[in-house]
């Protein structure tokens, strides 16, 4: 065991260049770092990535449930990290063969969505936010379109009337990007999903609501709603990162810039580069010990938090002996979790058609796009779970 204290997974230090963190974290206790949440909460933070392929595989030794934790008597009534490990319904907090039958519920929901329908609405939507900018020669991507191409589309997945597709929009980005207003915003993106849950009792519909609910018999209406937050509320983030990060990293690096105009090719490979160096989602609080056990030569305790270093398994140098050696081709990343408690079959795919085609559409109708400041000014949000802009804004002619 090293001498170094355990390392904070909060303030500006490590907000400010995570990167720099993972890495002192690494050298001073390998790949699993003993880390100090918020209100210096103590937890572990899983770092290899050969460490957190073992953890998501194996679901006896670290479980779901978040009432086995052993640390709740020093967790403050109002932490900001409560929504993550506060138990409730949820489909993410069940486990063993409950946990087996939701979430093939979802997946099966999920499949039941035709990827070229999907494309063509996402196209209609990106053609509708770029008509309302394109004349004005300037916008901030990050609000006029980043988030929107996603909620727009996973509105229509699930089955939202036209209508609600925009005040459904703006509830989940405010509940994902400010502090304050959060809790609210959640509040009234879950009664829209209630009376959509209602509405699809009544009038079921092609879509991956009514076909969750067929699957689901045995679930009340409030598990009904909270499984359809979880899948709206990782999805949507997730996807909108993926493109504005890969929008940025299109215009920011030589040698996707040259490409920008015209080829396809690197929106693709763009895109997987993202997963590995700029991965949405970062960490994920994760999994709580059912038994004593040792991880990357720690001793981990029954009831101890494991929070999965997404970001920084990807990025474990034991995984990139050669560091220039690019990613091209490889889809090994672990940026959707894996496991029983990963993203469910069929949502990374669905997640890709709407990332591709929302930026392959704003590459066609803005050929011209350059960044309206310097690279090094774009500012990155203070979170601990994802990684993307405050803003993204771009001139054109």
């Amino acid at each position: 065991p090293s001498s170094a204290g355990p390392a904070l997974l909060y303030g500006e230090r490590y907000l400010r260049n995570p990167a720099e963190s993972y890495e002192r974290m690494r050298r001073d206790h390998g790949q699993v770092a003993p880390v100090l949440l918020d209100s210096d909460v103590p937890a572990w933070l899983v770092l290899g990535y050969r460490e957190i392929r073992q953890v998501v595989t194996d679901v006896e030794t670290y479980g779901r449930d978040s009432r086995r934790w052993n640390r709740w008597d020093e967790v403050p009534s109002d932490w900001p990290l409560m929504p993550w490990v506060a138990h409730s319904p949820m489909m993410h907090f069940t486990e063993g063969d409950e946990h087996r039958r939701r979430s093939a519920a979802v997946s099966d929901a999920l499949a039941s969505v035709d990827p070229f329908e999907l494309r063509r609405h996402c196209e209609r939507f990106a053609d509708s936010l770029i008509d309302k900018f394109v004349g004005s020669g300037k916008a901030d991507l990050v609000f006029d379109y980043v988030y929107s191409v996603p909620a727009l589309a996973m509105g229509q997945m699930f089955g939202l009337p036209e209508d609600q597709l925009e005040y459904m929009a703006e509830a989940v980005t405010v509940s994902l990007l400010s502090n304050d207003e959060a809790m609210a915003a959640q509040q009234r993106a879950a009664e829209v999903v209630q009376r959509l849950v209602a509405a699809k009792r009544e009038e079921p519909g092609p879509d991956v609501t009514s076909r969750f609910i067929q699957n689901s018999p045995d679930l009340t209406d409030e598990q009904l709603v909270g499984d359809l937050m979880v899948m709206i509320a990782a999805g949507m983030p997730a996807t909108s990162y993926w493109i504005g990060n890969t929008v940025r990293l299109m215009l920011t690096d030589d040698r996707f810039t040259m490409t920008l105009a015209g080829n396809r090719r690197s929106i693709g490979e763009a895109m997987n580069e993202v997963l590995w160096a700029d991965s949405p989602l970062q960490n994920v609080i994760g999994r709580f010990a059912t038994r004593d056990t040792t991880l990357g030569g720690q001793r981990i305790r029954a009831g101890d938090l494991l929070v999965l270093g997404l970001a920084a398994a990807n990025a474990d140098p034991l995984l990139w002996p050669d560091a220039g050696a690019g990613y091209a081709g490889n889809n090994a990343y672990v940026s959707f979790t894996g496991g029983d408690y990963g993203c469910p079959a069929g949502a990374p795919d669905l997640g890709k058609i709407i990332s591709e085609t929302a930026i392959e559409v704003l590459l066609d109708r803005v050929p011209d796009l350059e960044l309206a400041v310097e690279p090094d000014e774009l500012q990155w949000m203070d979170s601990l779970w994802y990684r993307c802009l405050v803003s993204l804004p771009v001139t054109f002619t």
